[in-house]
C-alpha cells in the first residue's frame, strides 16, 4: 500500500512530466518564430541599406552593371537583377530548403528570404536576400534538456522534502494511530490524544473521542444487560425446571398428564439452552473474551472427542480420528471449545444412523465429515434460526456461534457435500 503524500507526490510528478513534454513543441514554434522575426528584419536591412548606398555612389551605367556583377559574386546571399517590376509591389519573404555551398557538411539548410523591388538611377531591380536560419532543433534540444534537469532537480527536492515533512507533519496522525491500536474495548478507558496545532488531525482527535465514549457507553450498556439477561432468565427457567420434575416424581400421574409435562421439559430445555446461545452470541459480538492464550487443540479436540462419545454410541456412529500432535494456536480457549463442540454435535445431528464421523486435525486447520442424504442449504448455513436440515433438534444457533467464533480469530470456513458426505473445514 502506497503512503498518502507518496500519492499526491505522484500525481504532481506526472502532471509536471506532460507538462513539460507539451512545453518542448512550444519551445520549438516560439524560438522559431522569433528567430525568423528577427531574420525578416535583418534581410530588410540589408535591402534598405543597398538601396540606399547603390543611389548614393551615382554611378553611371556601366559602372553600375559592373558593380551588380560584381557585387553578386563577391556577396553571398544577395542577388540584384534588372528588371520591369512595379516599384510598389510588396516584399516577398519566403523560407527554403537547400545544401549551403559556402559549408563543407552536406546537410541541407534553412535559408529565410526576402524579395524585394528597389529603384537604382531611375531603373527597378529585383533584390534577393537570403540569410541561414539558425539551427533550431539543436536550440530547443538544448533548451528541453536543461528543463529536464531542472524537472528532476525538482522531483528529487520533492522527494527530500516529502520524507522530511512527512517525519513532522504526519507525527499527530501517527501518534492517534498507535493509541487506537492499542486501545481496548474490555478495558472501557477512553483514550487521551494528545494536542495537535493542525486543524484537521485536532477535529479527527475529537471526533474520534466522541465515537468512542459513545462506544463505552453502548458497550456498558450491552454488558448489562447480558449479565442481567444471564442471571433474571436462567433463574426462573431452572425453578420451572425443577416444579416440572417435582411433578414428574407423583406417583398419581395418568400416562396423559405425564406426556405433557416431558413435553413441557423438553421445550424448556430447548429454550434454556437457546438463551444460553444467544447469550454467548452477545459475548462474542461484545468482545468480551479475551483472545491472547495459547491452545493445544490437539489436545482440546481429542477432549471434545471423550465428552461426546456418549452420542456417538447413542446414535452407534463410527468415529474415525486423525489427529496431528501438537498443533498449537492463538485464541480463546473457551470459544474455541465450544466451535469444536457444535461443529462435532452438527456431524452427529446430520448423520445417518450407523454412519461416519472423521476428525482431522494438522497445522493448516481443522476437517469435520459426516455420512449424509442431502446436502445443508449454503445459504442459510449461518443464519440464526434457520432451518438447513429436516433435522429439528438443534437450536438454530449453533453454526452461527461457529461463524461468529471463527471470524473472530479470522480464520476461515470451507463447507462442501460429495459422495453423501458433510464436509466442515476451519483453515487457521
Amino acid at each position: 500500500m502506497n503512503k498518502l503524500l507518496n500519492k499526491s507526490l505522484k500525481s504532481f510528478t506526472i502532471y509536471a512530466l506532460v507538462v513539460l513534454a507539451a512545453s518542448v513543441p512550444a519551445y520549438y514554434y516560439l524560438v522559431d518564430s522569433i528567430w525568423l522575426r528577427e531574420l525578416d528584419e535583418h534581410n530588410e536591412i540589408v535591402a534598405d541599406r543597398t538601396e540606399n548606398e547603390l543611389n548614393q555612389l551615382a554611378l553611371t551605367e556601366t559602372e553600375l552593371i559592373q558593380s551588380i556583377v560584381l557585387w553578386n559574386k563577391i556577396q553571398p546571399g544577395t542577388n540584384l537583377q534588372k528588371n520591369n517590376l512595379d516599384k510598389n509591389r510588396k516584399d516577398s519573404t519566403y523560407t527554403v530548403l537547400r545544401k549551403n555551398p559556402y559549408v563543407a557538411h552536406e546537410d541541407i539548410d534553412r535559408f529565410r528570404g526576402l524579395s524585394r523591388v528597389i529603384e537604382i538611377n531611375g531603373e527597378t531591380y529585383l533584390l534577393t536576400v537570403e540569410t541561414n536560419v539558425e539551427e533550431t532543433e539543436e536550440t530547443v534540444v538544448a533548451i528541453a534538456i536543461l528543463t529536464f534537469f531542472f524537472f528532476l532537480i525538482l522531483v528529487v527536492g520533492f522527494l527530500i522534502l516529502n520524507r522530511r515533512l512527512s517525519v513532522k507533519l504526519w507525527q499527530p496522525f501517527k501518534n492517534t494511530l498507535t493509541r487506537l491500536k492499542a486501545f481496548n474495548l474490555n478495558s472501557q478507558t477512553s483514550i487521551t490524544f494528545e494536542n495537535s496545532n493542525i486543524l484537521e488531525f485536532q477535529e479527527l482527535n475529537e471526533a474520534l473521542n466522541k465515537l468512542i465514549e459513545h462506544t463505552i457507553s453502548v458497550y456498558k450498556t450491552q454488558k448489562e444487560f447480558t449479565e442481567n439477561a444471564s442471571h433474571e432468565l436462567q433463574t426462573p427457567l431452572a425453578i420451572i425446571k425443577n416444579k416440572l420434575d417435582i411433578l414428574l416424581q407423583k406417583e398419581d400421574l395418568t400416562d396423559r398428564q405425564y406426556q405433557i409435562i416431558e413435553d413441557i421439559n423438553k421445550a424448556l430445555t430447548r429454550v434454556s439452552r437457546i438463551n444460553k446461545n444467544l447469550l454467548l452470541l452477545a459475548k462474542i459480538e461484545n468482545h468480551q473474551f479475551d483472545e491472547s492464550e495459547t491452545i493445544n487443540l490437539s489436545k482440546l479436540t481429542e477432549e471434545c472427542l471423550e465428552q461426546l462419545q456418549e452420542h456417538f454410541l447413542n446414535k452407534e456412529l463410527r468415529v474415525n480420528i486423525s489427529i496431528e500432535r501438537e498443533c498449537v494456536v492463538t485464541g480463546n480457549g473457551v470459544l474455541i471449545e465450544v466451535l469444536i463442540n457444535n461443529l462435532l454435535l452438527n456431524s452427529i445431528r446430520h448423520n445417518l444412523q450407523k454412519g461416519i464421523v472423521e476428525v482431522k486435525l494438522n497445522q493448516s486447520g481443522l476437517i469435520i465429515c459426516n455420512s449424509g442424504k442431502a446436502p445443508l442449504e449454503k445459504e442459510q448455513l449461518f443464519k440464526r434460526f434457520k432451518k438447513t436440515s429436516d433435522e429439528n433438534s438443534g437450536s438454530g444457533l449453533g453454526l452461527s456461534i461457529v461463524e461468529q467464533i471463527y471470524k473472530r480469530h479470522q480464520w476461515t470456513i470451507d463447507y462442501d457435500f460429495q459422495q453423501e458426505t458433510h464436509t466442515f473445514k476451519i483453515n487457521f
